[in-house]
């Protein structure tokens, strides 16, 4: 049963834009589930299941392969370890680095694929990001700020 249901919510997740359990509880029961939020909640733990911002800029459940869920998980710890100080500009997020860690942690915010990022350029302690709008920019600094103060 669990492995069924499992398999259920990701081709649900793939099929439609999905952004709350309860929504994906209901998707369930849609399809002869009987299900409570709190199972939803343990399948998306198990599932590893992420939210990702989709083009109405309201957010989604997805999966992540293994191997990109374990590359992911090793970049945002080099990230979180390398990065300094994060400032913006405009639509501009400049980082300050450790000495030579330019390159991962822009290889680790372009593999986390956060939304609104146009691209990195990396030296050897300082990364700029161009972002498309400054609320993306806002969003994107405060996610840095996060991930750097854990």
């Amino acid at each position: 049963m669990k492995i069924a249901r499992q398999a259920k919510i990701i081709e649900i997740i793939q099929d439609k834009d999905v952004e709350t359990q309860e929504q994906l509880a209901e998707e369930l029961k849609n399809k002869g589930f009987d299900i409570t939020q709190a199972t939803v909640s343990r399948d998306i733990k198990e599932l590893k299941l992420i939210k990702l911002m989709n083009e109405q800029g309201t957010h989604k459940y997805a999966t992540v392969s293994p191997a990109d869920s374990f590359l992911s998980n090793k970049l945002v710890n080099i990230f979180s370890q390398t990065v300094l100080y994060v400032d913006q500009v405009e639509k501009f997020v400049v980082l300050k680095t450790i000495s030579g860690a330019a390159s991962a942690a822009a290889e680790a915010l372009d593999s986390l694929k956060f939304n609104g990022i146009v691209g990195t350029i990396a030296g050897d302690n300082t990364v700029f990001i161009l972002v498309r709008t400054e609320e993306d920019t806002k969003e994107l600094v405060q996610k840095v700020k996060k991930m750097i103060s854990e």
